[in-house]
């Protein structure tokens, strides 16, 4: 098995993020609702950072959106200094170097490193990309990548089933299939999150969630 020891993260909820050339899929696995009386749809580990970029997040959910709004904000002031989307990578990159500054001081630096990991979705000119980092502040960019709990099983699965030339629905089902084998429950849409980013997305958002409804019909056909 993989060396956890650097990967606090993956005692959170599994994650899969699988890029294809019609988009990303970004499937989390939602384990953590506090009581059958909650409502699942107030849980999101899926966070839009910006337009063009989406996160998926497994480890702890205050520490993912300490990250998540520190990206929403270089996102911006980069979109207000040179009037363009911010390249992923670039976006990527400033998330990490903020993680990487815990214990230096200051207002804005944590005592201890984030215990989160996330999967980073974005557009490019039309190029879509997906990029993993990890609590240590390193990164790096993937075709297809599980973090989590069960991330193990589920990028096996990735591992022996990806197709670099796949449709976008091929890249979900392929999703959902490693999540459902490394899932402790049956798989739902109530404890589960999806969402698409693409690059020629109907709206400015390129970011799309899937509702309840279509994850259904989605589950139904595994």
């Amino acid at each position: 098995s993989r060396d956890t020891r650097s990967r606090p993260s993956s005692f959170g909820s599994t994650a899969i993020g699988v890029c294809v050339p019609e988009g990303v899929v970004l499937a989390v696995e939602k384990d953590d609702v506090p009581s059958p009386l909650a409502d699942p749809t107030s849980i999101e580990k899926i966070a839009l950072v910006d337009d063009h970029v989406s996160c998926a997040m497994s480890g702890l959910v205050a520490d993912a959106r300490t990250l998540v709004d520190h990206a929403r904000v270089e996102a911006q002031n980069h979109r207000f200094s040179y009037n363009e989307p911010m390249p992923v990578r670039v976006l990527t990159q400033a998330v990490c170097d903020h993680a990487l500054r815990f214990g230096h001081g200051g207002k804005n630096s944590m005592a201890r490193p984030y215990g989160v990991a996330l999967l980073i979705a974005g557009i490019d000119d039309g190029v879509p990309s997906l990029f993993h980092t990890d609590p240590s502040g390193t990164f790096a960019a993937c075709k297809c990548r599980a973090i989590g709990a069960g991330s193990d099983g589920a990028q096996q699965s990735l591992d022996d089933s990806y197709d670099t030339a796949g449709t976008l629905d091929e890249a979900l089902m392929l999703a959902l299939r490693s999540l459902r084998q490394v899932m402790e429950h049956r798989l739902s849409p109530t404890n589960i999150e999806v969402a698409l980013v693409l690059p020629h997305p109907e709206k400015a958002q390129h970011t799309r969630r899937l509702t309840e409804a279509e994850l259904s019909e989605k589950i139904a056909a595994l």
